[in-house]
């Protein structure tokens, strides 16, 4: 299953498919007693997905055998002990994918010549996600960090590890020489590599940046690197070889005051913006003003879902989701919409836009 979504991978996915390229979304759950209806609810789902496929005379047999074959290996790869809060399916001629996300989703099956994405593209973004590159003498580990965890990162040379050819680590610690091991050309031409494989990562996928090592380790990444100087340093060694929970232990003090001054800066932006008139809130208004491409800075509480439907195209009215033209992922079509006119989106705490109900944005003009 996959967790992280990069620019590239997205821009992969919303790539035109031949028809038919399926969705399959259902809510999963972290936990027991909820946690037992999970897998009955995913199979009746996929069902439903085949039965669609089954119905369109769009679909030819050959197509539809193919799809519903895709769609049987993707639910064979569910791992339902390590599902987050949502699961997606895709599924097309000669291809399939699993992504859990960390962010609930509504219950659907969605057939065009796309996948459906703004769920992903709505979770990734309320995760907050941030790399943390792990260094030591000889290796270097990237990890890639989301809103409760880090996972180990393995593309684009990672992790990096040095010949230990007239190296010997182990006895430079036994005789208290670790300073003077980062003074090493050898170490520092490590460390320079390091440094280069990351940017290129950082060109593709820009994020947060911390930095785990020994003190001297950071002195001198600092000094022959480029892109690691404006990290976030964090001066404990160890965790190039460590576990993901070592290292999420050691950021996340970190990465939670990180939060705090962002929602703090929300919060401040939103309050100018209405005293000079260029604040919107309410999933209406909001929703008007991202399709008008006017939104500069959109505002979501983690937890705001609405379901709506549309009032003559004009107005959102609040919905229940058995309504035939309910909109449930509203508040994701709205985070998608905002992302592609380029606006700045922030997941904050419930309760920080207090009458605002969830949702408040920024306007450009």
């Amino acid at each position: 299953m996959e967790h992280a979504l990069s620019p590239a991978t997205l821009t992969e996915l919303r790539r035109p498919r031949t028809y038919p390229a399926v969705s399959v979304l259902t809510p999963t759950h972290r936990r027991e007693p909820e946690n037992a209806q999970d897998p009955v609810r995913l199979r009746n789902v996929v069902a439903e997905a085949k039965k669609q496929l089954e119905a369109d005379p769009a679909v030819p047999r050959e197509r539809r055998i193919d799809v519903s074959r895709q769609l049987d290996q993707a639910l064979a790869e569910v791992d339902l002990a390590h599902v987050e809060d949502g699961l997606v399916i895709f599924a097309a001629p000669g291809e399939h994918q699993v992504w859990s996300l960390a962010r609930e989703v509504p219950e659907r099956v969605v057939l065009s010549d796309t996948f459906l994405t703004r769920n992903l593209v709505s979770a990734q973004a309320s995760e907050r996600p941030f790399w943390v590159l792990s260094v030591s003498t000889d290796r270097a580990t990237l990890w890639n960090g989301g809103i409760d965890r880090v996972t180990e990162h393995r593309a684009v040379g990672f992790p990096l590890t040095r010949t230990r050819e007239n190296f010997d680590a182990e006895r430079q610690e036994r005789i208290g020489d670790l300073p003077s091991t980062f003074r090493d050309e050898g170490t520092r031409r490590f460390l320079r590599d390091a440094d280069t494989a990351l940017g290129r990562i950082l060109r593709e996928d820009p994020r947060p940046l911390y930095i785990t090592g020994e003190t001297a380790a950071l002195s001198a990444l600092d000094e022959v690197g480029s892109v690691t100087k404006d990290a976030v340093h964090i001066p404990h060694g160890g965790l190039a070889h460590g576990t993901p929970d070592a290292v999420w232990q050691a950021v996340r003090p970190l990465v939670a005051a990180e939060a705090r001054k962002n929602t703090d800066a929300v919060a401040r932006e939103l309050e100018s913006a209405r005293g000079r008139r260029a604040f919107a809130a309410g999933v209406d208004e909001v929703w008007q003003n991202a399709r008008d491409g006017r939104v500069r800075l959109l505002a979501v509480e983690e937890n705001y879902r609405v379901t709506v439907r549309d009032d003559a195209g004009d107005h959102l009215v609040p919905a229940d989701s058995s309504d035939l033209d309910a909109r449930e992922d509203i508040v994701d079509e709205i985070v998608e919409q905002c992302l592609e006119t380029g606006a700045d989106v922030r997941f904050v705490p419930d309760g920080t836009l207090g009458g605002a109900d969830g949702i408040a944005g920024v306007l450009r003009y």
